[in-house]
């Protein structure tokens, strides 16, 4: 994601372009999978002046412009990603790492459950958990 990405979808619909939607959108880019939590500790280290709700406020704005998006990958807080493109998360349960992978590995599930059920499935909201190959071979 580029700033002139960022300037241009702004500047569309009249906004400004702040040092904080710049600065938040450049962390959720560069901690991939984060919380808001996260990305206000990461953008609080170069600016002590921003506040969690500022963050929560610019995260809605990039989320609504379709420059971010969100999942829950379990019972804490969304864990925020560009969205770029679209991919799902896997969760290892032992050591809470957490992979990309490539949504086309549910092509088949999603097709049917849209056939069978009529339900179109937002696959950049599916998080599979499992245990990661370290996990496991650290278990045998």
């Amino acid at each position: 994601m580029t700033d002139v990405s960022l300037t241009a979808q702004l500047r569309a619909r009249g906004l400004r372009v702040t040092s904080a939607r710049a600065r938040v959108l450049e962390s959720v880019q560069r901690l991939e999978h984060c919380t808001p939590d996260q990305i206000y500790h990461h953008v609080g280290q170069d600016s002590p002046s921003l506040n969690i709700t500022t963050v929560y406020r610019t995260l809605d704005l990039l989320e609504e412009l379709g420059l971010i998006g969100h999942t829950h990958l379990g019972h804490g807080a969304p864990v925020y990603h560009l969205s770029e493109d679209q991919h799902l998360h896997v969760v290892c349960h032992r050591c809470e790492s957490v992979i990309s992978a490539d949504s086309s590995v549910l092509t088949d599930v999603v097709a049917s459950m849209e056939r069978e059920h009529g339900f179109r499935v937002d696959v950049g909201h599916v998080t599979l958990s499992g245990e990661c190959a370290s996990c496991q071979a650290g278990s045998r």
